[in-house]
């Protein structure tokens, strides 16, 4: 069998140098007008207000369905009984010529109580 082979002083006193790497909590913390950027008033959007008592609202993409249900709970005070999301995806717009791109988006429909409701007018 082999014997490894020796290591530099230099090397070695820099990996007893090192530090272990110290993460902090995971994620990231969203303020509830952070998570929530506007609503999404639109026939369809409309249509299921009335009908299902649903909300459509674009969110922050890194958002996750509790921090949106919080979101929507603090700010509009009511009660969510569902979340459910989408991502989208940016169209690709041409200008003079030049191609673009809108940005990919983040949507979440949130049911409500059936004794809550919001006026967004």
């Amino acid at each position: 069998m082999a014997t490894p082979r020796p290591r530099p002083k230099r090397y070695l006193r820099k990996l007893a140098a090192r530090k272990p790497c110290v993460h902090g909590q995971p994620g990231v913390e969203l303020r509830p007008y952070q998570v929530i950027i506007r609503p999404l008033v639109t026939e369809k959007g409309t249509h299921q207000s009335t009908r299902y008592n649903a909300y459509t609202f674009e969110v922050n993409p890194i958002a996750t369905k509790p921090m949106i249900r919080a979101a929507v709970q603090e700010l509009f005070s009511v009660r969510v009984e569902d979340v459910r999301t989408q991502n989208r995806k940016g169209k690709v717009t041409r200008s003079r010529g030049v191609e673009g791109r809108h940005a990919n988006w983040k949507k979440a429909v949130v049911a409500l109580h059936k004794d809550d409701k919001i006026e967004f007018f």
